[in-house]
């Protein structure tokens, strides 16, 4: 998946960073810790414009946002807990970001854009709550734009530093592997528990 997306964003540019980080916002398993590091290196290499690429995250980050919030208002947990365990979407998933949600309101929406986790389905306990739909949107691009900000200038340094770092970015490349392999292990394995207990 990682590698997919990576080559994707390479080969598509803009149009590729907005579509995972919409699919990114709606529960969807594309990491931003891979597309806006990628589209970095490409601005670095001059294939991308470096601008372009944090305002297309935080705006795709933003609607698919609107997407998660419209689904959980007119939907609610029975599309998510439903068809949503086709796209990965969990119980344990809603209440993470929901516990989050309700200890701190509004303030959840605009840290929760730089939680692991937490920033992929904090949109869906909102649209559950229909909290004000302006103040969301603010707050969720508010949100988005550091963090998509801070991968892509990570991206963009390597990129332009390629050759001093080389060594040291092969070596990062296989531990974010392991971890990426191991991460997805451990959440169909927990995930597969949950729907168990819930069966039971």
């Amino acid at each position: 998946m990682t590698a997919a997306v990576s080559n994707l964003v390479g080969t598509y540019g803009l149009f590729a960073v907005f579509f995972f980080m919409v699919g990114e916002s709606c529960g969807f398993p594309f990491p931003s810790e891979v597309i806006m590091p990628t589209a970095g290196i490409l601005a670095a290499t001059g294939r991308m414009n470096l601008v372009a690429a944090i305002v297309a995250g935080a705006l795709a980050n933003l609607v698919g946002s609107w997407i998660a919030y419209g689904v959980a208002a007119r939907w609610g947990e029975p599309l998510l807990l439903g068809p949503g365990k086709y796209i990965g979407i969990r119980r344990h998933h809603l209440k993470l970001a929901d516990r989050w949600f309700k200890r701190w309101g509004m303030v959840a929406v605009f840290v929760g854009r730089i939680l692991p986790v937490v920033r992929t389905y904090i949109s869906f306990p909102a649209g559950l709550a229909r909290i004000e739909f302006i103040r969301f949107s603010v707050l969720t691009f508010v949100g988005a734009l550091p963090w998509c900000a801070a991968l892509t200038l990570l991206g963009f340094y390597l990129g332009k530093n390629y050759d001093r770092v080389s060594l040291s970015i092969q070596r990062g490349a296989l531990v974010l592997l392991l971890l990426v392999v191991a991460g997805v292990v451990f959440w169909y394995v927990r995930g597969r528990a949950a729907d168990e207990e819930e069966a039971a």
